[in-house]
């Protein structure tokens, strides 16, 4: 929806974000309504859009030349179940704009991020699969993000709902304790609310149930563990808490219809054919 604008474009142009998007100016001036708020953008130049916001193209001076990157929920709260990022879930339920405009360093920086995003998204469509390559590449974008708005909105406090809250909390919990915790029980006994009345909240805001972002969680940690050749099945299951590598061999298939080995030898037979 949004183009690359090589001269001036003649009509108005609306859409709705419908992830969080973040665009950075590399040449021209950019006028954009998101909601009911107009923002003038130009060169380096950077805005996260919320998701859903409603937006019109007001007017575009000059050549215009912009990186956009937009992320879905579901890589959103997979990815910053990692202790580094979970409080960078702040920005995909966030409602307001945040706009920064960046030194030649910061621009540079995330500039040259954008583009290895980009390469390694083209060979992972070529190839057919997602390298380990292009899952860092984008927490490198959204631990970036997180440098930039601390330093630009320090004085800023996101107004989050109670609702919004109480996931900040539960994600920060369970980025600490997944591994060893794997039950709704423990999260909603150190948030002191009901198992209920957690899940309600947590899948209104990000769409899942409690119960799978801990497996999600669980999972993502063993493929990386499983991604090692140097770490056995049993120290994995160990590492993760489970009784013994034949739990964790049944656990694991049942929610990657792989087992450990199946994964391990795929990821291996892949990376040496890349």
């Amino acid at each position: 929806i949004i183009k690359k604008y090589e001269e001036l474009s003649g009509e108005d142009e609306s859409f709705k974000a419908q992830n969080l998007a973040v665009l950075l100016i590399k040449s021209g001036n950019f006028k954009l309504k998101i909601e009911d708020v107009i923002q003038e953008l130009s060169v380096r130049d950077l805005i996260i859009i919320p998701k859903d916001s409603d937006c019109h193209v007001i007017e575009v001076l000059g050549k215009l030349h912009l990186y956009l990157i937009t992320f879905s929920s579901d890589f959103a709260v997979k990815n910053c179940l990692r202790k580094e990022l979970v409080d960078s879930f702040y920005f995909f339920i966030r409602k307001e704009p945040m706009k920064a405009s960046l030194d030649e360093n910061e621009y540079s920086v995330l500039s040259l991020i954008y583009r290895l995003i980009y390469y390694i998204n083209l060979d992972s469509k070529k190839e057919g699969y997602e390298s380990e390559l292009h899952r860092i590449s984008l927490n490198l974008f959204i631990y970036e993000l997180k440098v930039i708005y601390n330093k630009y909105a320090s004085n800023s406090i996101p107004n989050f709902t109670r609702k919004e809250n109480i996931v900040m909390q539960f994600l920060t919990i369970l980025s600490i304790h997944y591994k060893k915790h794997h039950h709704v029980q423990f999260y909603s006994g150190a948030l002191f609310i009901t198992p209920i009345y957690l899940n309600r909240v947590v899948k209104e805001v990000t769409g899942k149930s409690v119960k799978l972002l801990i497996i999600e969680a669980i999972i993502s940690e063993a493929k990386i563990l499983l991604e090692d050749g140097q770490i056995s099945l049993a120290e994995i299951a160990e590492e993760m808490e489970f009784a013994s590598a034949s739990i964790f061999g049944i656990f694991f298939k049942k929610h990657t219809s792989l087992s450990p080995s199946d994964y391990r030898t795929s990821f291996f037979e892949k990376s040496r054919g890349h």
